[in-house]
């Protein structure tokens, strides 16, 4: 039986940790009256440290919700094409976040199917956002409130006892870094 969405505590931790812990979990959109989920499958942490990161050189207006609370979504547009949702994790002020890089789709595979114009694949972050219905309007979204129209919910499912890692892909600063997590 799903469990709500985790406190906002459990969102604040470092995101190499929520990034792991994500994996598993269900990603619910409710966009329009239409309820589409996926399961985390794929996971990159982002710290204020990583040269990679878009909190690196501190805030500015696209990545301000990066430095606001932990467990609100962070959306942006990558290379002006792709929405990507990311988890805002760890302390205010320290510009952590979790990018959610593939899930598998679980519900409404017939509106993710017709939104991505093919097979609802959501094995990138593009595409899922694209699947699930997120975009630019979601960014800031606390992920915490109950009646919130994108939630992370834990069915039950654990993440991995032993996940994939490895590098993040489609980056081209602090490459080698092994913050890329899959089940």
């Amino acid at each position: 039986m799903p469990r709500p969405s985790p406190p906002r505590s459990w969102y604040e931790r470092d995101a190499p940790t929520v990034a792991v812990d994500l994996l598993g979990k269900l990603l619910v959109v409710e966009n329009g009256g239409t309820r589409a989920s996926g399961r985390i499958v794929a996971t990159e942490a982002y710290t204020a440290d990583d040269p990679a990161s878009h909190s690196y050189r501190g805030p500015t207006r696209r990545n301000a919700v990066m430095f606001g609370p932990a467990g609100h979504l962070y959306v942006y547009r990558s290379y002006g094409i792709h929405w990507c949702a990311n988890v805002v994790t760890g302390a205010e002020g320290d510009g952590q976040a979790v990018l959610i890089r593939a899930i598998e789709p679980v519900e409404a595979l017939d509106e993710m199917f017709r939104r991505r114009g093919r097979r609802p694949l959501a094995d990138g972050p593009g595409k899922l956002c694209q699947a699930l219905g997120i975009d630019g309007s979601h960014d800031g979204l606390d992920l915490a409130a109950p009646d919130a129209a994108v939630r992370i919910v834990d069915d039950g499912t654990p993440p991995p006892a032993e996940p994939v890692v490895g590098p993040r892909v489609g980056i081209s600063r602090a490459v080698e870094l092994p913050r890329r997590w899959l089940t």
